[in-house]
């Protein structure tokens, strides 16, 4: 477990992105455009959607990180996304890449190591057969939700981890966190999160904002699902079904409190 000191670094982080108000862009997913906008709205930061080719590498340079999702892509989205990539690098602000449906077609897994090869990602997001597949295992994706993964997920992070140089993020029941030495698994969140289209690439929305506060990739990253994952447990304490959830999780997490994440976090670092 962490230490008592650590283990209200997740509100510590939410505390400084509500302070700072990051501005965070993105170039994601039609259909959850909206909800990435609001979550990030909701943590108390600055969303911007701009997609252009020719306004791209400006826009990025107004903000504090970059969050690409590939969830609906084509490929002038995917150049589009490899210039605001480099031009985050050069400005040394955080890049966050969801891998969404990676496994689902061989374009999908052709553009997303393009773009891994095109700038340095920071941070890869994706649940176990999309994280499998950009790792080179021979996995599925069906659609853009998980399908089961044989071997060792942490494992398949580490190896991705090392060979990109980046920060690996596994989102499932038990979310998975590898970066550099550490390892961190977060423990929150509720099954209705799984019946909402648009929590995991909202999760990538907040990742990208609590790194645009916290250097480390990985820390900022258990944080960020660390508070998303509770704000979902205090939603379906309220829901009805899946249309109050999402309602509720955008209240939940605009209301997360100190005394709560104390209270309900589960987040563990290991080795």
């Amino acid at each position: 477990m962490l230490s008592p000191a650590m283990q209200i670094a997740a509100y510590d982080l939410l505390e400084q992105v509500r302070r700072q108000r990051p501005l965070v862009h993105h170039l994601t997913n039609w259909v959850t455009i909206y909800d990435c906008a609001q979550v990030v709205k909701t943590l108390g930061a600055s969303p911007v959607m701009a997609h252009a080719p020719e306004e791209v590498e400006e826009m990025t340079g107004l903000a504090s990180a970059l969050v690409l999702n590939i969830g609906t892509l084509t490929v002038d989205l995917v150049e589009a996304m490899k210039l605001a990539a480099r031009r985050a690098n050069q400005k040394g602000i955080p890049v966050v890449l969801d891998a969404c449906g990676a496994g689902a077609t061989a374009m999908r897994d052709r553009k997303c190591i393009e773009l891994l090869n095109a700038a340095k990602i920071d941070i890869i997001k994706g649940n176990a057969s999309e994280i499998a597949r950009v790792s080179g295992e021979a996995v599925q994706t069906r659609g853009v939700d998980a399908a089961e993964v044989a071997g060792n997920l942490e494992s398949m992070a580490r190896k991705l981890a090392q060979s990109r140089k980046a920060t690996v993020v596994v989102t499932g029941e038990e979310d998975v966190v590898v970066g550099g030495h550490a390892l961190y698994r977060a423990r929150n969140g509720h099954p209705m999160m799984t019946h909402v289209v648009g929590t995991g690439c909202m999760a990538a929305s907040v990742i990208g904002a609590f790194a645009a506060v916290e250097p480390d990739a990985a820390l900022a990253a258990a944080c960020a699902l660390s508070c998303f994952g509770v704000a979902g447990e205090l939603a379906a304490e309220r829901a009805a079904g899946p249309a109050s959830f999402k309602q509720f999780l955008f209240d939940e997490l605009y209301k997360l409190d100190r005394e709560t994440m104390a209270k309900r976090q589960k987040l563990d670092a290991g080795a």
